[in-house]
């Protein structure tokens, strides 16, 4: 799995997040930094992009060594970062390439839409599957919808192909009896839906958690549909599991599966017993495969 993002030093989303969900799906995560944020949980304050040569050098290095079989675009600082990533794309045609559009409203205005133009001209006519809640990309391919209702999955997905892009799973659709829908969808059909219950906590790396996840089942020649059941079940595990580490906003137990909620066997030594006996040689460590 070969992931351009940027480093998150909260660990709610970026880097933290693709190396976290990916290995919970048995991926091996060659991670490309893009560049780094300067946030907390509450908010981004900026962002720094790495230059593009040394992102060209990063990826090209690592792929002279191990093919992917998968790769995961997030968000990369810039047009000309961008421009490097899909030169790179172009070389691997034939592997699936998931691309996900986060929340950029905190970014100066010229910024993004420079950056989402490059993103729309450059790197969605060689994706797979573009990831985005329903507002971002709502909001970004159809800035001049103009009915009443908001537009649905299947309308979202007909903009996005005019980029070319196949398939879109678009999340946070909000539906009856405070439950969110997330909407796997092609320009002429929706091919898989979801609902899950909504959560009083706001968090914050949910999209960059499904997006990677995702992109790690479809590496694993997991096909698209079942892909996405299965990447949406992880997530919503990881937000039941969510934790507030700082003042701001929670975040995805991306990890759950490893927690151990059962008690100790009756009589078992206490490890800060000065008087127990010497403890029992662990038995080997069971790796998960693929749980979510």
């Amino acid at each position: 799995m070969l992931s351009f993002n940027a480093n998150d030093p909260s660990g709610a989303g970026g880097l933290s997040a693709d190396l976290t969900a990916m290995s919970s799906a048995s991926c091996h995560v060659l991670a490309i930094a893009t560049g780094c944020y300067v946030r907390d949980t509450r908010s981004i304050h900026h962002h720094i992009a790495l230059d593009d040569e040394l992102i060209d050098d990063q990826a090209r290095c690592v792929l002279e060594d191990i093919t992917p079989q998968a790769i995961k675009v997030g968000f990369v600082g810039n047009a000309d970062n961008l421009g490097t990533i899909a030169e790179l794309l172009s070389d691997y045609a034939h592997i699936p390439v998931v691309c996900y559009l986060p929340d950029l409203t905190w970014w100066d205005e010229v910024e993004r839409e420079n950056y989402l133009d490059a993103l729309a001209e450059r790197v969605l006519p060689q994706t797979s599957v573009l990831v985005g809640n329903h507002h971002t990309l709502s909001r970004w391919l159809l800035p001049d919808w103009a009915h009443d209702r908001p537009p649905l999955a299947r309308e979202i997905a007909a903009a996005a192909a005019v980029h070319g892009v196949p398939y879109t799973l678009v999340t946070g659709f909000n539906a009856p009896d405070l439950y969110l829908e997330s909407h796997l969808a092609a320009p002429e059909t929706l091919l898989a839906s979801a609902r899950f219950e909504r959560f009083d906590a706001t968090f914050s790396g949910a999209g960059d958690t499904l997006s990677a996840v995702l992109c790690a089942l479809l590496a694993g020649e997991t096909d698209l549909q079942t892909a996405c059941a299965e990447a949406l079940t992880y997530l919503d595990q990881c937000l039941v599991a969510g934790f507030q580490p700082g003042m701001g906003h929670a975040i995805p137990n991306r990890l759950f599966w490893a927690l151990d909620d059962d008690e100790p066997p009756e009589g078992a030594a206490d490890p800060d017993d000065p008087t127990a006996g010497p403890a029992q040689q662990l038995e080997a460590f069971p790796t998960p495969s693929r749980t979510h």
